[in-house]
């Protein structure tokens, strides 16, 4: 059966998550609604990186098999026509039998939107996280260097994690102001469960000057989630892609975060 990937770009606060849930309200089951009323059939979809409630994707990867005889832009044009707002397929590839949105996923990578101001903004509400201080960004790249690498990160993960390791390669952690904003860059094999946003967490304290950029390296080492920060908003957390061989032609991330709110 022929099998096609999809990226999508969603926004993560009008939906209870990705993954399917009893009441249908994720984003995946009403995804999975719109294909079926294209293709005509019922549809499952893999999808590279599941997202928490309140978590966006600027170009989430699925995967579904359909023998449905349409033109590609049928699975784009045609799905988005019984979609909500908030959710909006940007392309649709054929891909070989064999590829797969979650095992066949080399690395992914996530940005975090951190807006610094005295005074929240309500048009960002949603959209980024938000300190009312001014955090050192050198001191919170200092921190960030501590974390780079292959590390158990049991100090980051959440009590409901339920990958098999808690090890992961975290390949870059960098940050970069833009105007009142600071884009944090996470790419890596894999993450477990709130790992950015307890690293998020930590880092904002390190960058207000609540604790020293050493203290990650502690965390990290000391492998216990009870001695680190609140977990960080969801509001900021966008999942940006996933990259795949090169013989399957599907789209890998970009930097359109950077003009989101020029």
């Amino acid at each position: 059966m022929p099998r096609f990937a999809l990226t999508l770009a969603y926004d993560g606060s009008r939906f209870n998550g990705w993954q399917t849930q009893p009441g249908g309200e994720a984003a995946q089951d009403v995804l999975e609604r719109a294909l079926a009323t294209i293709a005509g059939h019922p549809v499952g979809t893999i999808c590279a990186g599941r997202t928490d409630a309140g978590v966006h994707a600027l170009r989430q990867v699925v995967h579904f098999d359909s023998d449905a005889a349409r033109p590609l832009s049928a699975w784009v044009r045609g799905v988005n026509s019984h979609l909500p707002e908030g959710l909006a397929v940007r392309s649709a590839t054929q891909v070989a039998d064999d590829f797969h949105a979650r095992y066949g996923a080399a690395r992914r990578r996530y940005r975090y939107l951190l807006y610094r101001s005295a005074v929240r903004h309500p048009l960002l509400a949603r959209r980024a996280g938000w300190t009312f201080r001014d955090p050192d960004v050198a001191r919170m790249s200092e921190a960030a260097a501590l974390v780079v690498g292959e590390h158990d990160f049991s100090a980051f993960r959440s009590a409901e994690c339920q990958a098999a390791s808690p090890v992961r390669r975290l390949e870059e952690l960098t940050l970069r102001e833009q105007g009142a904003f600071v884009v944090f860059t996470f790419t890596g094999n894999a993450f477990l469960h709130h790992m950015i946003r307890n690293l998020m967490g930590a880092l904002v304290a390190v960058g207000e000057g609540r604790r020293p950029p050493g203290w990650i390296g502690e965390l990290l080492a000391g492998r216990d989630r009870r001695r680190g920060p609140a977990t960080f908003a969801p509001d900021g957390l966008y999942f940006d892609g996933a990259q795949y061989d090169a013989r399957f032609a599907v789209p890998s991330w970009g930097d359109d975060l950077s003009g989101c709110f020029a």
